[in-house]
């Protein structure tokens, strides 16, 4: 699944975006493609990145730049940089070695001039930058795919479910009965469930750090029993929620809590 992903990203911006656009499909809530995992850490660095070898690669769309650089560059990792003085606040969405059913996303509501983002990525990252007013997407990039980037790539963990989640887990919470969101503590994850047999996708939605200008989500497209995993290395969790959302309109949720 991977290979044909990537060729389609290389091939045309127009048969991606058609395969993007079948994750909500019956079929792509159905995937048994396994589960991806990423590592955060925050990132520093200021200004666009310059070109050549070492450079990150970047897509941009007017008010946002997503980068995604190897180790020994500026902007390691994914990053997203909010590039205007507007209401609108930039996003980076991504998937990670070519699997299709979980979908990262990290908001930078920082503003203009700052930079968010990830330094632990997997093998194959597929990006895009948005912008977004809530939770309403306004614009968005073209997709690109870079590929080794890192000396440490994050590996795909076999499938998770909901019930393996909480046993692995110090934290849950749930809405409804149809989402769930789990972590611990000691390098620090987070899962994102569907515990619901519906067309709906679970969200997990957080903070780490106590840092509020940074929000990380999870979304699992995957399907019923499924789970979405990241990684956050030695920094915790201080704000979650479970969510349910019918493709970008919210069904439910829990207030945030803090932890």
């Amino acid at each position: 699944m991977e290979q044909r992903f990537s060729v389609r990203v290389m091939i045309s911006v127009t048969a991606l975006a058609a395969a993007t656009a079948a994750l909500t499909s019956a079929s792509a809530l159905a995937a048994t493609a396994p589960i991806p995992a990423f590592s955060e850490a925050p990132v520093a660095a200021t200004g666009l990145p310059t070109a050549g070898d070492e450079a990150p690669k970047c897509v941009r769309v007017r008010g946002a730049a997503a980068c995604v650089g190897p180790d020994e560059s500026d902007r390691p990792g994914i990053s997203i940089e909010d590039t205007e003085p507007d209401k609108l606040h930039a996003t980076v969405e991504y998937y990670l070695n070519g699997y299709l059913g979980t979908k990262y996303v990290i908001h930078n509501l920082a503003g203009e001039g700052e930079i968010r983002g990830s330094r632990a990525i997997g093998k194959v990252v597929t990006f895009r930058a948005a912008l977004y007013r809530g939770n309403h997407r306004i614009k968005a990039s073209r997709w690109k795919t870079v590929r080794g980037a890192t000396k440490y790539p994050v590996k795909r963990e076999t499938r998770v479910t909901p019930a393996t989640a909480r046993a692995r887990s110090e934290v849950c919470t749930s809405t409804k009965g149809v989402a769930g969101m789990c972590f611990a503590e000691k390098d620090t994850f987070v899962y994102a469930c569907d515990t619901g047999a519906d067309t709906r996708q679970a969200r997990a939605e957080y903070f780490v750090a106590g840092d509020p200008t940074a929000r990380f989500e999870i979304h699992q497209l995957a399907g019923f029993n499924t789970c979405g995993k990241a990684e956050h290395g030695d920094l915790a969790i201080s704000k979650y929620r479970a969510s349910v959302f019918d493709h970008n309109r919210r069904i439910a949720t829990r207030l945030y809590k803090y932890h």
